[in-house]
């Protein structure tokens, strides 16, 4: 019997990106800020590896950045905050800020 994901397992993102992209550059900086307050674990890509002609062939992105969440499609282009916002809003509730959960566990 496998046990339940805890609840604060980080959301695996990946991003696949190209230099000199404005819209990439705009998504790291809102993953940034939506990881000072949810568990995200961020893997970039280069557009023009192997792996990342790989990831925009399959999802069929026609634009940089390709976001996947968990591995799946979230989209393509300008990264849409809100409905990621809203996403991890629903998986961990209203802003659990890792940074106080890690203050917590220093406590003791």
């Amino acid at each position: 019997m496998s046990s339940p994901t805890p609840a604060f397992e980080p959301v695996r993102i990946t991003v696949v990106d190209s230099e000199a992209c404005h819209f990439c550059e705009d998504a790291h900086r809102a993953l940034t800020a939506l990881a000072a307050n949810y568990p995200l674990a961020v893997d970039t890509v280069a557009v023009r590896s192997e792996a990342g002609q790989a990831l925009m062939a399959r999802h069929r992105a026609p634009m940089s950045p390709l976001v996947l969440l968990e591995g799946t499609f979230f989209s393509s282009g300008r990264l849409p905050r809100r409905k990621l916002e809203k996403l991890l809003k629903c998986r961990y509730g209203d802003a659990p800020s890792t940074a106080a959960a890690a203050r917590g566990a220093n406590h003791g």
